[in-house]
């Protein structure tokens, strides 16, 4: 008899056997173990030379600090009851109990109907190992590992006497905590691991360690961690290879201009807005997945803003400055190639949230030339913003000004760690084991190169944004100010697409139908399946997901989503329709270069700059 799959257990009935844990060539191993010493020596050089030399400045103290003062309220809230943390302590105990209490049982028995304490979670990969649940030994760590995390969790959960925002940060850094300290993580409380160590004779650990000293020498002294074979990958030969040029250069930011695919295009060429929180091709990363060259392909002249990766000559480069420099140029350089001044413009996240504030400043200042506007996962209102707001307390703001104000931007690294950790179990701790422990090179995955192709925030724009939208709110509630006026998104009547994604950890789904109420015209709410990225990233040839729509936002949310009709499939067939319902007037296809004088291939120099 054996567990079914769900309890953790394997199905597999061979007993575990001592001898695969135990080494077989002791000499050989103690030289791969003097060679792994050999490759942590380069690992710990390249971590301690750039500080030396002062090239580096470590801001580790800011966070620990937020995240002791973040658990000594959380513990507060429980000790300040006696009865309270009585039966807190009471349910780990009774957890810990049941472990052992199994353990016994599987010691004396073989256990084949003791049930597990706690179940891991569907989709949880971590323990799909079969020794997890045949040996007794890995089968205690991972049950009382279990046991303990789940009940840390719940503190949180049920921690109804503190803010919202400190039960936000306590569950954020009690998720880190949980899966830095998993058995999976660590090669004598890993089955897999142990056994591939012993089976190589330590070999996997040399290689690991040093991939570990290239990762650290990569990062210029931070670890800089391998996700994808990133070698596979060169922008603009396999990645961003939607043929066209680029048509305008500020400094900020280079327009690009797609080649048509039909014989006659809409009238209204297309501006896409992308974030500057990595890199435009999310939205081109191969000739399957990309939505620009789908929308060249429906007669779209399509003009993509592709951001600077700034450095310290940007430091002062505001919010009103991308507008100006990035956006508005943007139609400006429509204007001149196109001889058009009507557009449709696509913001996505951040660039959604920029043109937002753009059509609302703009309105005032009597440009209408932007005739409708789309939103991707794009926040208005930051009242229910999603996992990032983790980061943004006036003290965690201050901290980071510090830092950005010592160079004039934001480090890359630090803002894709971030991201990274808020799916750390998925985007942090997967590759330390594969990279570091297994000694494996990273698969080739282009939507993972992409999510490490991090960019760097200019100083003056990062910390606007942060504090106008997430700390203070101002645009949702008419107070931003942009070039001396007071913007409100009232002014923005123009025709509005709002894509949410239902899965969105980012953009919160119930964040971007409430931002819809601030808009002054026509509003179309539309849900995506998925999350931020694959949500977006849907082509109508993948046949993934579904989508809703159900007209006008209003109300309750989960009311709209009950009333919304479900349909298989992408939206961008549905955006498609939308679009040229308010105007599908066909003209000849307009070629880049015209009626001006381009500047080179897309997809450009700025997109090719890493950090």
């Amino acid at each position: 008899m054996s567990k079914t799959p769900d309890s953790g257990k394997a199905e597999d009935d061979r007993p575990s056997t001592v001898e695969q844990y135990l080494v077989k060539d002791p000499e050989r191993f103690a030289l791969n173990l003097a060679r792994m010493i050999e490759q942590a020596g380069k690992a710990a050089s390249a971590w301690a030379e750039p500080r030396e030399k002062g090239e580096v400045r470590d801001h580790v103290a800011e966070p620990v600090v937020d995240m002791v003062k973040t658990f000594s309220k959380l513990s507060e809230y429980w000790l300040s009851d006696p009865q309270r943390a009585l039966e807190a302590q009471t349910r780990l105990f009774s957890g810990y109990m049941t472990v052992w209490a199994n353990s016994i049982q599987r010691l004396s028995d073989g256990g084949e109907d003791a049930e597990d304490a706690v179940k891991p979670e569907p989709g949880d990969k971590r323990f799909q190992d079969p020794e997890w649940g045949r040996n007794a030994f890995f089968d205690f760590l991972k049950q009382a590992y279990l046991v303990t995390s789940r009940w840390a969790n719940e503190l949180v959960e049920h921690a109804d006497g503190l803010d919202e925002h400190t039960r936000h940060k306590a569950g954020f850094y009690v998720k880190q905590v949980s899966n830095a300290i998993s058995p999976s993580n660590f090669i004598l409380t890993n089955p897999e691991l142990f056994r591939e160590t012993i089976a190589s004779n330590g070999e996997n650990l040399v290689r690991g360690m040093k991939m570990l000293a290239e990762d650290i020498a990569a990062g210029k002294g931070d670890l800089k961690l391998r996700q994808a074979d990133y070698s596979s990958f060169e922008i603009g030969k396999n990645l961003a290879t939607t043929p066209g040029k680029v048509v305008g250069r500020s400094d900020v930011a280079e327009i690009l201009q797609y080649d048509p695919a039909t014989e006659t295009v809409l009238k209204r060429p297309l501006l896409i807005c992308p974030p500057w929180i990595n890199k435009f091709y999310i939205l081109d990363l191969n000739p399957q997945k990309s939505f620009i060259r789908w929308a060249v392909e429906q007669g779209h002249t399509v003009f993509v803003i592709s951001w600077i990766n700034p450095d310290e000559r940007h430091g002062t480069k505001s919010w009103e400055a991308y507008i100006r420099e990035g956006l508005q140029y943007g139609l400006d350089t429509i204007e001149k190639a196109t001889g058009e001044q009507d557009v449709n413009a696509v913001g996505y996240c951040v660039g959604g949230t920029l043109l937002a504030a753009a059509l609302a400043l703009l309105a005032q200042e009597g440009d209408h030339r932007i005739k409708s506007a789309t939103f991707f996962t794009t926040q208005v209102d930051f009242t229910h913003a999603g996992d990032l707001k983790v980061f943004v307390d006036e003290e965690q703001v201050a901290a980071v000004e510090k830092a950005m104000n010592e160079k004039g931007y934001l480090d890359g690294t630090k803002m894709a760690t971030a991201f990274n950790m808020l799916r750390s179990g998925d985007l942090i701790w997967p590759y330390v084991v594969n990279n570091y422990m297994r000694g494996k090179d990273p698969l080739p995955f282009d939507l993972l190169y992409w999510n490490a192709d991090s960019t760097r925030m200019a100083a003056a724009n990062h910390s606007f944004y942060l504090r106008n939208c997430y700390l203070e709110n101002r645009l949702s509630q008419g107070e931003m100010e942009l070039a001396g006026r007071v913007v409100s998104l009232k002014d923005v009547t123009i025709p509005v697409y709002n894509l949410a994604s239902k899965e969105d950890h980012i953009a919160p789904a119930l964040s971007v139908f409430l931002g819809s109420k601030y808009f002054g015209g026509e509003v179309d709410y539309v849900l995506a399946g998925s999350g931020h990225i694959a949500g977006v990233v849907n082509p109508p040839a993948a046949q993934k997901y579904h989508y809703w729509t159900g007209g006008k936002p209003t109300g309750d949310f989960n009311e709209w989503l009950a009333k919304a009709t479900n349909h298989p499939g992408s939206w961008w067939p549905h955006w498609q329709r939308w679009i040229e319902a308010r105007d599908d007037t066909r003209v000849p296809a307009r070629k880049p270069g015209k009626h001006m004088k381009t500047l080179g291939d897309a997809p450009g120099t700025y997109v090719k700059v890493r950090v």
